[in-house]
């Protein structure tokens, strides 16, 4: 079989042309027929039936399996099998079909993802139920630690979250391999009702920590999440205050981030210091705010009291960070609010930190504070 119809079998079964797939698919032709079964596609290696099975074209995954002779359990060089790329695109009654051909219902791709995580990558309760009635285990964990528990958490649906307990009610007992729990995720990515629904159903301890130190609580402030974070302190006892592992706290991950609202909402509603240092080389959110170059967080920082001409312990101040991230806008801001250029502990000034040409020029117009 050459290698234009080749293409056009390709092109056929994406796009769900049956009766011209079989034209070209002689009945007669074992080699042609054993070309077809073995033949895999561009740089992923798709087979005909990786494609039908990820557009949903039942019919010719059905035609290919029962007519042409594929295997239920071909893979491509990802290992992804054809019940993967249905699972994923949410076709339910291919998923049906191959699993009553005999597709292995907790195959592996590549990084051990199963049908099911692929599955709840989406929100279709019909095909995860189907998968979970043919055995899936959601307690499986991919390469990163993860199981199909962690991802409906990361997508939002509360009815997909609540019927992976019903299934199997001990699967948020699980910790990706950098500690972080569905709690976690859910938490950073904003899902409110999923949060909610955790919490109300799951013993989820307050403040549990990631690999980092990093709480569901600091997930949620960072990511600018502020009705799950004002959930997560109401319902949950988070603290606003507590530390990662490197002492920073959430009105400084809030800094680096540039989430001024979830600024205000500590500082003004929750009474966080927001002259707070991070234990470890006592930044503050000014400095983190400096460092990675946000000026509209500085102001709003400023405007909620931070201290203008607060030193780390190496006596370095919020220009001494923009400086050193090289942020010509933020220095200039700073150096509009009155901030001068000064020596830190080693004696270095924020102009000799500089390295871009703009950041150079912003602080040649700073007057060096040696005192």
């Amino acid at each position: 079989m050459d290698e234009n119809t080749l293409k056009q079998l390709v092109k056929l079964s994406q796009e769900g042309h049956l009766s011209r797939l079989q034209e070209l698919i002689p009945s007669d032709n074992s080699t042609a027929v054993q070309t077809i079964c073995s033949a895999h596609f561009g740089r992923s290696g798709d087979t005909l039936l990786h494609y039908a099975a990820r557009h949903g074209h039942l019919d010719i995954v059905g035609y290919l399996i029962e007519k042409v002779g594929m295997d239920v359990e071909v893979y491509n060089n990802d290992y992804k099998r054809p019940l993967h790329e249905a699972a994923s695109m949410s076709h339910h009654e291919s998923v049906r079909y191959l699993l009553r051909k005999g597709a292995k219902v907790d195959c592996l791709k590549k990084a051990d993802w199963t049908p099911l995580m692929m599955a709840c990558t989406r929100r279709n309760l019909d095909v995860i139920q189907e998968l979970l009635h043919h055995g899936a285990d959601p307690s499986l964990r991919n390469k990163d630690g993860w199981n199909s528990f962690h991802i409906a958490c990361r997508e939002g649906d509360p009815s997909v979250v609540q019927h992976l307990l019903l299934t199997a009610p001990d699967v948020w007992r699980t910790e990706s391999k950098t500690r972080r729990t569905p709690l976690h995720t859910a938490a950073m990515h904003g899902c409110e009702e999923v949060v909610r629904l955790l919490l109300e159903r799951c013993s989820y301890s307050p403040d549990s920590r990631d690999s980092c130190g990093v709480t569901p609580f600091m997930d949620a402030v960072r990511n600018g999440c502020i009705s799950v974070a004002r959930l997560l302190v109401e319902r949950h006892q988070a603290s606003p205050t507590a530390p990662d592992t490197l002492g920073a706290q959430p009105v400084h991950q809030a800094a680096v981030t540039g989430q001024e609202e979830a600024l205000r909402f500590l500082v003004q509603d929750l009474n966080v210091d927001v002259n707070q240092r991070a234990t470890n080389i006592q930044l503050t959110a000014l400095h983190y705010a400096a460092k990675e170059g946000h000026t509209s967080t500085i102001k709003t920082l400023l405007d909620l009291g931070a201290d203008l001409y607060v030193r780390d312990n190496k006596g370095r101040t919020a220009l001494h960070m923009a400086s050193i991230g090289q942020h010509a806008d933020a220095a200039r801001t700073l150096l509009q609010l009155g901030l001068r250029d000064s020596e830190d502990i080693s004696g270095t000034t924020a102009r000799q930190l500089a390295r871009k040409p703009d950041v150079v020029r912003a602080l040649e117009c700073g007057q060096t504070d040696t005192s």
